[in-house]
Formats: structure tokens, sequence, C-alpha cells
């Protein structure tokens, strides 16, 4: 099996994980849990979106955390936004780089970002100029890629289009979002073969959900291509407010063990990330669906390293 040699892990657990969450995590909470995801050797977080907190409370204080989480060298740190004054707010907290999203499906679009396909794109235009002048690095997320929960399927061509018009007006990269976990391994060969015609593929990745427990399956469909971005929340937390049976990210412990056991370098300590993951549930007070955590050997590229 002919696969990348590294990949690059995006860890989306402080925004896309805790977004869906209805008990509130401190602010204290939440710039410790972006230092030790740092610190387990994730060099790309995601750590607030920079939205109404009318409609997603959890994120009220994603200002503060920007400000006051501790930053290594080397990291990235990313956040959400859907208009300019999110991108201003963003920008003050020292943002390396800006997550934008439209949908594919008109429904989930106007529900999500009360706008159409169409003029979502159009009001990001000015947010990816404004980030080009800043030298901020723009990740365009085409979300309902694979599906979604008011129109269901969703023509491949069209996924395209969205990604290609992205790219166009001006983002560094498109990542195709599986925002309720229906994709199959199948589907997603399939999208990302057709992408791969017109888009390069160090332009192009992939966020998964494990709604179905298909996640790391799609992730190893994807690899088989050659792509190697992929999004992870830590313990497999997450869920959209605006995606009605949407379940949790793929678990990045578990992404991360997957990908090293195959030999596929990430430069991510899974034992630290374990131990990340084990925090989180003690702050919401459940059990996070990871599976490595629960494992009892020793992963054999520890053993190999």
């Amino acid at each position: 099996m002919k696969l990348p040699k590294t990949a690059k892990i995006h860890e989306v657990g402080p925004r896309d994980g805790l977004q869906n969450e209805k008990a509130p995590v401190s602010t204290t909470d939440k710039i410790a849990l972006v230092n030790a995801l740092a610190q387990a050797g994730l060099t790309s977080i995601e750590y607030g979106s920079f939205v109404s907190p009318k409609w997603v409370p959890q994120m009220a204080d994603s200002d503060e955390v920007g400000r006051l989480i501790t930053r290594l060298p080397g990291i990235s740190y990313q956040a959400l936004v859907m208009n300019m004054k999110g991108y201003e707010r963003a920008k003050a907290t020292g943002m390396d780089s800006v997550n934008i999203v439209t949908g594919v499906s008109e429904t989930f679009n106007r529900k999500n970002m009360n706008a159409g396909v169409d003029e979502s794109l159009e009001n990001y235009r000015p947010i990816i100029a404004q980030a080009r002048q800043d030298g901020i690095q723009i990740t365009a997320y085409v979300s309902t890629a694979f599906g979604c929960p008011y129109e269901g399927e969703i023509l491949f061509a069209n996924v395209l289009e969205v990604s290609r018009k992205f790219l166009t007006m001006g983002a560094d990269e498109v990542i195709l979002s599986d925002t309720i976990g229906c994709a199959h391994p199948k589907q997603v060969s399939e999208l990302l073969a057709m992408h791969l015609e017109h888009i390069p593929v160090d332009k192009l990745g992939v966020h998964f959900h494990d709604t179905r427990g298909l996640a790391l399956a799609n992730v190893l469909a994807a690899l088989q291509l050659g792509v190697n971005r992929f999004d992870g929340s830590v313990g497999g937390m997450g869920g959209c407010p605006f995606a009605p049976g949407a379940q949790g990210n793929v678990c990045t412990e578990d992404l991360v063990f997957m990908l090293e056991e195959m030999g596929v370098e990430t430069g991510v300590n899974v034992p630290a990330l374990i131990e990340v993951s084990r925090t989180v549930e003690g702050l919401l007070g459940r059990a996070l669906p990871g599976h490595i955590k629960s494992a009892k050997h020793k992963p054999s590229y520890l053993e190999r390293k």
C-alpha cells in the first residue's frame, strides 16, 4: 500500500469539539486545553470561533482565549470567522490562519450563515483579500460535501464548483467536510479523485465526523490518494449546532495512532494526547468516544522508535 510519508493533523477540539457542549467550559480550562494540545505536538490548532455568542454561546470568550494562550514557535493558531467583524476580532488576538466555511447545500447554508451559497462566497471575498494583505493563511471549508441533513445527497460537481471558487478567490487550501458523518470510503475516493483532476493534492484536506463509525476508514481512503491533511478532535468530541444528528469528529489520538502504526509520521505524541483526552472528560463530566485511550498494550510504533 502506497501512503504519504507524513501527515498534518489540524486539531479542532477547542472550537468544533466544544461548540456543541451545553455545559459551559471556563475560559481558563479552554486556554489550558489549547496549551496542552500544543505541548502534545500538534502544530495546527483551532482555538475559537468569532461568531455571535447568541448562536454559539460556548465560543463567546474566543477573544480572551486567543489573547491568553501560550504561543509556541512553529504552531499555527487558527480561528473560524464568518464576516469581516469576526475577522478583525480574530486578527486582534494574533491568529495565524483564518478558517472560513460555506456549505454546498443551500438549505444548510441558510440555517448556518443566513445566506445562500453564492452569497456567502461573495461575502468572504473581502475577508480573503484582507487576509492575504495581512499575511494570514486562509483555509476554506466546504461543508456538507458528502451529504446534507436537510437536502440529502449532494452532487459531486457542486462540491468541486465551490472548492474551485474558493481557490480562485485566493484561499490557500480547501477542506472537504463530512458535516454529518454520512460519508463512506468509496464516496470519499470518488469525490477526492474528481478534485485531484483540478486541484493539487497539497491544497486539499478532509474533515470527517464519526457518526456512523466510518471516519478512520474514510481517512484511509483519502490517504491512498495521497491526501495527508486531516482534522481531528481530541477524545472525539464535537458536533454542529446546525446539523441535526452530527456526532463527534474523528478522534485525534485514534487518528494519530492509526497513521503512526502505518508508518505515516505525524509528530504528535499519542500518550500525551490521551492524557489531554482524559482531562477533557473530567471537564465535561462524561466519557468521550475515542478508543485508543482504553487499550492496554503499548503501541507498536512507539516500540520501534
